[in-house]
């Protein structure tokens, strides 16, 4: 039966401004498990994201508030994003006085009474796992019978100027047991578990899940989920578990799953290096994984032993020499200014850096956020107090209460770790060494290639925008390119040395070098649109046609073939 209540469910945007593509601007799982739950059960649920807003964010959210209407709102809230949530908030309640908005997410769960107090049109929090509570709650205010929300397990709240607490949730036991959120929305950022065997002392996930309650998804219900993706055309997957390799077994039963339903998707994932060996890497790979992350933190190992992380450095070296060799490419996340760092443990990561040579490397300033073990430290130690986000900030750097550190010198550690990186970027490439395996022959060449289209036309690619510290971009992509072919014959291996090709005006090589590609990919739309430009730049516009008119169904090659018609007839 179609409940009356119509509910909203918000992704705010963050304090400050994103690069497109980064997490936070993608909507958080949690959101459409909670809207697919809702929708099973007969209400009327949307998701908005508005940190995919790139105009105004609120002024886009009064205006779907005035037009919606909706009965309650709820917001998923992370402290980058509590600040338009809050204006937002403040914005729904002037609009529709009656009504409910709720909070929930790692920010609610941890400074409940703080947000409580700073914006009053909350009326509940969800605090922790938010599925069940919410749905509780939804019924209740359904039936009207607010006044028994003291029952509901997980909310808090404020009654007669005090904040109520209910009794903590627990904990959803059976994953599989929960809605498919595929049946009713299409993403690309999904978890087969829900918390990690780590305690990462910057990390709220241990607090936010409990390290004790590892719950996992059985392989066949992810792998269903994934299967209803691919249905609605998605083929690249973030796989956003805190640890994905944490049981081996289920991981490899997922891959298997993944090859035997002969899915063509690609994914990424996070791993823990002490999570990792060759049995896992090698169903990953042949499943469609081709990018691993893993937090390296720091080359110091008393650096690593603050962060939560007393993980040997031979483990780190061997997980990256591991994953490049299986043709996976390895990410490497690196945190700089934390308690006790000095010119001496940046050295220490720039040396590891060049030892385990990452193909991609983030490095972050370590930050504190409520939930995590350096945060409580802190406020234990009245070095800070939850009014600090009272401030329009969306994190609180440590080098702000540590003594022995300052903006300059932390700045500067993150230059020098990012120079060091950039500027061995093609060395590291060039020395990669793949494992001698026969299966994996046509996975290494398209691991090969792809690395290569990073340097060559994409995030690496000084026209793209790629760091300008990179060295020998062309030179290090034709090399990738050469060493793809030398395993088999690969389309984007082609394509990539034609355009480099192109690039250089060299049209007539890069038509030979494309007709080698199509004889070995004649169907291939990029190779076909590739052949198309190069004849067009040699004037052969008649025969450029055939190559585009091969796939007048997509719209970019339009434009090519408006302008060879516009030539051929001499216009």
């Amino acid at each position: 039966m179609k409940k009356q209540k119509k509910i909203l469910l918000v992704n705010p945007s963050c304090l400050d401004a994103r690069i497109s593509g980064e997490d936070a601007g993608v909507v958080p799982i949690g959101l459409y498990y909670i809207g697919a739950l809702l929708i099973e059960n007969g209400f009327d649920a949307n998701i908005i994201n508005l940190a995919g807003n790139k105009d105004d964010p609120l002024k886009a959210f009064k205006k779907l508030i005035t037009t919606e209407q909706p009965d309650i709102i709820g917001f998923s809230v992370i402290n980058p994003n509590r600040w338009n949530a809050m204006d937002c908030a403040r914005a729904a309640r002037q609009i529709k006085p009656d009504i409910t908005i709720v909070f929930g997410g790692p920010a609610p769960t941890f400074l409940a009474d703080h947000l409580l107090r700073a914006c009053p049109d909350i009326d509940f929090i969800v605090a922790g796992e938010g599925e069940i509570t919410f749905l509780e709650l939804v019924i209740e205010l359904e039936n009207r019978r607010d006044s028994s929300c003291e029952n509901i397990d997980g909310l808090v709240f404020k009654k007669n100027n005090r904040i109520v607490r209910t009794s903590s949730r627990h904990l959803v036991e059976k994953l599989d047991t929960l809605v498919h959120p595929s049946k009713y929305f299409v993403y690309q950022h999904l978890a087969m578990s829900r918390g990690c065997p780590g305690k990462c002392t910057f990390c709220g996930s241990p607090k936010f899940w409990g390290n004790s309650n590892l719950r996992f998804h059985s392989p066949k219900w992810f792998a269903d989920e994934i299967q209803t993706l691919v249905k609605n055309n998605v083929t690249h997957f973030y796989i956003s578990d805190d640890t994905f390799t944490m049981d081996k077994q289920r991981v490899i039963e997922f891959c298997n799953l993944i090859i035997d339903r002969k899915l063509d998707i690609t994914w990424n994932a996070i791993s823990r290096v002490d999570y990792i060996d060759e049995d896992i890497l090698f169903s990953m790979r042949k499943a469609g994984c081709i990018h691993l992350s893993f937090g390296v933190e720091s080359g110091s190992e008393k650096i690593r032993k603050t962060l939560g992380k007393p993980i040997k450095q031979e483990k780190i070296i061997k997980a990256f020499s591991l994953t490049t060799s299986y043709g996976i490419l390895p990410r490497a996340y690196f945190i700089y200014g934390s308690p006790g760092e000095t010119d001496k443990t940046i050295q220490e990561s720039r040396d590891l850096l060049n030892t385990i040579k990452p193909l991609s490397a983030i490095f972050y300033m370590l930050v504190l956020f409520p939930g995590t073990h350096l945060y409580q430290s802190a406020v234990q130690k009245h070095l800070v107090t939850d009014d600090v986000w009272h401030q329009k900030i969306e994190d609180l750097p440590w080098f702000e209460i540590d003594d022995l550190l300052d903006f300059t010198k932390v700045k500067a550690f993150g230059d020098g770790l990012r120079s060091e990186f950039y500027n061995n970027l093609d060395t590291f490439a060039k020395k990669i060494e793949l494992a001698d395996i026969k299966e994996l022959i046509p996975f290494h060449a398209d691991f090969l290639s792809r690395l290569a289209m990073t340097f060559s036309h994409g995030e690496y690619a000084g026209e793209y925008g790629g760091d300008t510290r990179i060295k020998n971009q062309d030179k290090t992509a034709k090399l990738l390119y050469d060493r793809a072919l030398s395993y088999t014959p690969n389309a984007r291996s082609f394509l990539g040395l034609a355009m480099l090709l192109q690039k250089q005006r060299r049209f007539d090589q890069a038509i030979s070098m494309l007709e080698k590609g199509l004889d070995h990919s004649p169907e291939n739309k990029n190779l076909n649109i590739c052949m198309g430009v190069s004849l067009m730049n040699t004037g052969r516009f008649k025969t450029a046609l055939k190559f585009f008119e091969k796939f007048n169904e997509h719209p970019e090659t339009n434009q090519y073939i408006n302008i060879c018609h516009q030539k051929i007839s001499g216009h």
